[in-house]
């Protein structure tokens, strides 16, 4: 029996679903919601990293968790496409609305860089949130924000840990 061009491979699917998980913004409200109010940086600021720190931490665990999987640099590609999509849609949109032109899909990848490079920096660290939820603040404008830095690291935590789950989950991972 032959697939239909409608009918999406186990890959396609994982990839889709991890790509909706990286662009909801259900946890990202609560997020915003349980900001304390004597966190120094603005609440819009920090709701657009944490849509940033979300996609990126969940594209990172693919690589992380799949480290030895044949098939993760696919399932990484396919994610990946789905993001850069995403992104070309939402900068025409922006750019539409503003007047201004924004390549969300680089500011997405130069935010991957800085965090790997922050990572990279501090080898010593034995838990990476401990070195993202910093770099989350500083990028959110106060990088001593102690309010701040734990919205960052709690959303690498849970994001990379529901990744870790639903991989976990599929017969390929």
């Amino acid at each position: 029996m032959t697939q239909s061009k409608n009918e999406k491979t186990g890959l396609e699917q994982a990839g889709e679903t991890l790509f909706n998980f990286a662009v909801n913004r259900e946890d990202i409200k609560l997020f915003i919601e349980n900001l304390a109010d004597e966190t120094k940086c603005k609440a819009a600021t920090v709701e657009y990293e944490l849509q940033l720190l979300k996609i990126i931490s969940t594209g990172w665990s693919l690589s992380f968790f799949l480290e030895n999987d044949s098939q993760r640099d696919q399932l990484a590609e396919i994610f990946w496409k789905l993001v850069h999509d995403f992104s070309e849609s939402l900068s025409a949109t922006t750019g539409l609305m503003t007047g201004h032109d924004i390549n969300y899909f680089q500011v997405l990848k130069s935010r991957l860089d800085e965090y790997v490079d922050v990572l990279t920096d501090q080898p010593e660290a034995t838990e990476p949130a401990a070195v993202i939820g910093p770099a989350f603040a500083r990028f959110c404008g106060d990088a001593d924000d102690v309010y701040t830095i734990m919205t960052g690291s709690k959303m690498f935590i849970i994001t990379v840990a529901r990744v870790k789950e639903y991989l976990e989950s599929i017969p390929f991972a």
